[in-house]
């Protein structure tokens, strides 16, 4: 009963060990990544038309968004018709980003424009 005992330990003791150790790995890729990322981070803000409420037009844009590899952040603000995007620009740019955008749902739902910096004051 006693072997069993020291066995069981052991056997614990070893999945933590090996487990902390593959954690810490990832978490200094993650970092190297975020370096990386946030040297290439561009910001895009879109004018969207055709979004007729909050939760199935702009909640489904932003979410859709957020799922698009190179997306780092996407904000939807229903009432402003307005997204703000964060991407990597090493991943996509801003032409695919707004073609993305147009495609959601049947792909002839909504129309979107970048907004210039002069537009947006």
């Amino acid at each position: 009963m006693k072997i069993q005992k020291i066995l069981f330990a052991l056997v614990i003791v070893s999945f933590l060990a090996v487990g902390c150790k593959n954690e810490a790995k990832k978490e200094e890729v993650t970092q190297e990544q975020k370096t990386e990322i946030a040297a290439n981070a561009k910001e895009l803000s879109l004018s969207i038309s055709g979004m007729t409420c909050e939760i199935g037009c702009a909640r489904k844009i932003a979410s859709d968004l957020s799922k698009k590899e190179g997306v780092l952040e996407a904000n939807v603000v229903f009432n402003d018709s307005i997204a703000t995007i964060k991407y990597d620009a090493n991943k996509t740019n801003k032409t695919n980003l707004i073609a993305f955008v147009e495609g959601i749902g049947s792909g002839d739902m909504y129309k979107a424009s970048e907004i210039t910096k002069k537009e947006e004051e």
